[in-house]
C-alpha cells in the first residue's frame, strides 16, 4: 500500500506537462462548444443528407402481422411442449 501511495505522489514533470495541455484543449473545447448557439446540433442533423443508408430499403410489407402470428403460434407450441414433459 506505501508504494503504491509512493508511486502516484510524485508525477514527472512530462506527466504534469501533459496532463496541464489537456486540460488547456478541454476548457478551450468547452468554451467553444458553449458560444455556439445550441440550435447549431440540430440544424447540422436535418435528416436530408443523412438518409443516405436508406436508400435501396423498403418498407414493411403486410406480412408483418403473419410474422407476428407465426411467432407467437410458435411460442404457443413451445410452451405446450413444457407443459406436457414437465407433467
Amino acid at each position: 500500500m506505501g508504494r503504491y501511495l509512493e508511486q502516484h505522489e510524485g508525477r514527472s514533470e512530462l506527466q504534469q506537462r501533459i496532463a496541464a495541455e489537456l486540460r488547456a484543449k478541454a476548457e478551450a473545447k468547452s468554451k467553444q462548444t458553449s458560444d455556439s448557439d445550441d440550435d447549431n446540433y440540430y440544424r447540422e442533423r436535418d435528416g436530408v443528407d443523412d438518409t443516405a443508408y436508406l436508400q435501396g430499403t423498403k418498407l414493411t410489407t403486410t406480412l408483418a402481422p403473419a410474422w407476428i402470428l407465426v411467432g407467437l403460434m410458435a411460442a404457443g407450441v413451445f410452451g405446450y411442449f413444457v407443459y406436457l414433459v414437465s407433467r
